[in-house]
Order: C-alpha cells, then sequence, then structure tokens
C-alpha cells in the first residue's frame, strides 16, 4: 500500500469508520420506509445512547461494545461482507473455514466499532437531499461529515435489500474514494496468499481479545 493509500486508510478508520458504526445499524424496518431516512433516525439514536451512558462507559469501556452489539450488529450484513472482502480468494478458502471466519470477523467489526466510538465527539453529518428507493436493490448514500477546525469528508454508504426480507442493510462505505472492504480486502488477500485464512482469522482474533481502552483513542 502506498504512503498516500496509507494515510488515507488512516485517516478513514478514524473518521469515517466512526459515521459508519453508528449508521451501519439501521435498517431491519419494512422497505416501505426509505433507508436514507432511517440512517439518519438510526444516526440519532446511537449518539443519544452513547451519551446518556457515558459514565458507564468511561468506568467500563466494553460497554461499548455491548451498545454495538445491541444497537448496530444485528442490522448489519455482515456476512455479505466478510464475502466481500475475500474477493478473489474466496476459492482458495477450505469450506470447513468459512464459518469461523465469518464468525471471526463479525467480532472484528464490533471491535474496530468500539475502538472508532471511544473517540467520538463533536462531528456533525449532513445528507444530500433524500431520494426514492423504489424498485431498487442496493443504494448509495452520499453525505458529509463535518467538524469545525477539520476539511469535510465526503462518504458514501452503500446499501442492498435483501430479496428474501425485502430489509434492507448497509455492508460499505466509501470515504474520500477509499472503500472500507476493499481497504481490508487488500489488506487480508496478502496474508492469505503468503500464511492462509488460519493467519487472517488470527489477525482478527488478536485484535478481539484486547481490552479496548478509551484512553489511548482520544484524539
Amino acid at each position: 500500500m502506498n504512503t498516500k493509500l496509507s494515510k488515507m486508510v488512516g485517516h478513514f478508520s478514524r473518521t469515517g469508520l466512526l459515521i459508519l458504526v453508528t449508521l451501519f445499524a439501521s435498517l431491519s424496518y419494512a422497505d416501505t420506509i426509505n433507508p436514507q431516512v432511517l440512517l439518519e433516525k438510526v444516526t440519532k439514536a446511537t449518539f443519544e445512547r452513547i451519551e446518556l451512558e457515558q459514565t458507564n462507559i468511561q468506568a467500563n469501556p466494553d460497554q461499548l461494545r455491548v451498545i454495538i452489539e445491541q444497537e448496530l450488529m444485528p442490522h448489519i450484513d455482515h456476512k455479505f461482507a466478510a464475502f466481500k472482502v475475500l474477493g478473489s480468494q474466496f476459492r482458495s478458502v477450505p469450506k470447513d473455514k468459512i464459518p469461523e471466519y465469518v464468525d471471526e470477523f463479525r467480532e472484528y467489526l464490533v471491535s474496530n466499532f468500539a475502538v472508532v466510538l471511544s473517540s467520538y465527539g463533536g462531528q456533525e453529518l449532513l445528507f444530500e437531499p433524500v431520494k426514492s428507493a423504489e424498485n431498487q436493490d442496493d443504494m448509495t448514500v452520499k453525505a458529509i461529515i463535518r467538524k469545525a477546525g477539520n476539511p469535510d469528508i465526503r462518504i458514501s454508504f452503500k446499501l442492498r435489500k435483501n430479496k428474501k426480507t425485502q430489509e434492507w442493510k448497509t455492508y460499505d462505505l466509501v470515504a474520500e474514494g477509499i472503500s472500507l472492504l476493499s481497504s481490508k480486502r487488500n489488506e487480508f488477500a496478502s496474508i492469505i496468499r503468503q500464511q492462509g485464512i488460519e493467519a487472517v482469522i488470527d489477525v482478527m482474533r488478536s485484535k478481539n481479545n484486547k481490552p479496548l481502552n478509551i484512553a489511548s483513542n482520544t484524539n
């Protein structure tokens, strides 16, 4: 990964992913409700809960994991995201390892979200005008992350509708042209080629097992 891309991914993981985390929750409502409207409602509800539980979070940072599990994860298409991250490497992964990989990837999302949420504060999210989702199975919602003293960050949320349940769920975020899933695909692909899927699972498990330390994530 070149220096510019590395910096962009780092910036993405500290700011863009924060908003992804709060918005990834979404869309377990009837598809008659516009998913973009739901994104905005979920943002407000999630931030309000974080503010309400600040005392508990300061005493026990892992409370952020609880919030994520309860508010976000039931509505993230983590399986679809996990397979998208594997990309062309999917065929090289033993079938008996897929369930373990998907489970660990789900917890990896929780861990990353918790780290970024620990540094929440002061961001404003401005959505583009609401557009119709009628007759669509896939949707991109654009927005801007704004914070005083910092340049605006342009982001796009990728959503898809489950054909069986008719539920909308978010599966990716693109921040300043960099996709979360694509960056993880690039990171994991070389590991899979050189060491196999077990090494990727170990990388994710190592992060998942680390206690959340909010003191180190306050910039």
